[in-house]
């Protein structure tokens, strides 16, 4: 346990109001949002500048105790919070005070924030200033640029646009020792040696705390056009992402694939939700289109792409969005598709990646795979098929208890982890390791490139305080 010298130490660091350590007043921070995920911790800081946060590390690093940096809290692997079964000795540094959005600057299409600035609130200033942030999550309304960075956060947008480490310029870091590297560059070319940003985006918080960061801005696109199309199977998804990418080139800003059952979910559990297709097929996919031009090349070009799949049988059926809040309303059938889950049931989750090429082999193999251990099973698959992204959920058969269905969860993951491997895939494509990964990444990661890690992990944090048990063990 804590003693009450040290626990003052770090109190007096931020100052009485924002220290915790009462257990009502830590559960926010200790508990992940979808509970799989529920430690204790010494302490809970919110620190209100780059100065606290540094004095925190410095006293940490001095003291041996471990910190576990946390922005809004929307990660899904454990990574923010205490280890399960851990020592409750760690002390949590969440950076939502440090919320401000510094600067956007036009002439450098940039956009300088503190870690703690809500994602929503990062997208509504670059549109304010007739510019475009493109990194789009779920969780946009709550999470943290700063966890967004430290879990190199994908969603909807990386077709076009790239993962969180595409639209990081520069960065400002706390070290394990306290020291600020401050990194916080505009320059789009930097040929200087380690690109040393990128050990720190997608480090889960296991090499420093960020607290303040430069993004890359956008233009707004002149028009936008957004459609749900039906298809028969996994094929015909491929086929039409590649006459849209064909016609569209960069054009193509979102695709996202969503199965029958997805669909019945998200129509069942959100309010207002309709079924967008009479036809109601096997395979939906939402495709967004933007021109840098005008709203007449976008919806021309959505109009191309979608008679031709008509007409040479790659889709059954379409709609394209005819107002913005039409537009919303398809995003949002998406956008819902991971909590309309929950009201199902128990649900055995995977953020998985495959080669595009290798989409349909891997829901074919994974499919029958499930079926083997879990008759029965709802299989939720959906995500961004541009970039090989599926999350491919297994919800428990109707009728099943949870304890039953979550009784499975080693097998199931044990057979997609061997097809992932056959395929060339990766385990996690953008929710992190955190904890629930670890022992998996250990075990199914090359040698090499582990050794790499840990090697990157003791230089930086040779005390080993920042966020310890997570994404590796040194």
């Amino acid at each position: 346990m804590m003693d009450d010298t040290l626990r003052k130490r770090f109190t007096e660091i931020v100052g009485q109001r924002y220290a915790f350590h009462r257990a009502e007043d830590m559960a926010p921070y200790t508990t992940e949002m979808r509970n799989r995920f529920d430690g204790t911790a010494a302490m809970a800081l919110r620190p209100g500048s780059v100065g606290e946060v540094s004095a925190i590390l410095k006293l940490a690093s001095e003291t041996g105790t471990a910190i576990i940096p946390q922005g809004g809290n929307t990660g899904l692997v454990g990574a923010g919070v205490p280890l399960q079964g851990g020592t409750g000795e760690e002390v949590m540094v969440s950076l939502g005070r440090m919320n401000k959005i510094i600067e956007v600057d036009t002439e450098t299409n940039t956009m300088t924030v503190e870690a703690g600035a809500i994602l929503e609130n990062i997208q509504n200033a670059a549109d304010k200033a007739d510019r475009f942030f493109p990194l789009s999550l779920g969780s946009q309304g709550t999470c943290q640029i700063g966890g967004n960075i430290s879990a190199n956060a994908g969603g909807t947008g990386v077709i076009a646009y790239g993962n969180t480490r595409e639209l990081v310029m520069g960065l400002e870091v706390v070290l394990p020792d306290g020291r600020v590297w401050d990194g916080l560059s505009k320059l789009r070319k930097d040929n200087t040696g380690y690109d040393l940003k990128n050990l720190i985006i997608g480090a889960e918080g296991t090499l420093g705390i960020v607290t303040k960061a430069v993004l890359k801005l956008f233009p707004k696109p002149a028009g936008r056009e957004v459609a749900i199309a039906g298809l028969g199977s996994p094929e015909d998804k491929l086929k039409l992402l590649s006459l849209a990418k064909a016609k569209a080139a960069n054009g193509v800003t979102a695709f996202e694939f969503m199965a029958r059952v997805a669909m019945e979910f998200t129509t069942r559990h959100t309010d207002g939700a309709r079924e967008p297709l009479e036809s109601r097929p096997a395979w939906y996919v939402l495709l967004e289109i933007s021109s840098p031009r005008s709203a007449e090349d976008a919806r021309e070009t959505m109009e191309t792409i979608l008679t031709e799949a008509f007409e040479d049988g790659t889709i059954s059926d379409a709609v394209i969005a005819e107002s913005g809040e039409q537009q919303n309303a398809f995003w949002k059938l998406r956008e819902d598709m991971s909590w309309a889950q929950k009201p199902e049931g128990a649900s055995i989750k995977h953020d998985i990646s495959v080669p595009i090429r290798e989409v349909p082999k891997f829901i074919k193999l994974a499919n029958a795979a499930v079926e083997r251990i879990a008759p029965g099973s709802r299989i939720v698959n959906f995500g961004h098929l541009g970039d090989g992204n599926l999350h491919y959920n297994i919800s428990q058969p109707v009728g099943w208890e949870a304890s039953d269905h979550y009784a499975l969860e080693h097998a199931v993951n044990e057979a997609v982890y061997e097809i992932l491997g056959q395929l060339g895939g990766s385990i996690s494509a953008e929710h992190g390791i955190g904890q629930m990964k670890r022992d998996k990444l250990a075990r199914l990661k090359d040698p090499v490139a582990l050794d790499m890690m840990r090697a990157v992990k003791r230089a930086l944090d040779p005390v080993n305080i920042m966020n310890p048990g997570k994404v590796i063990e040194v």
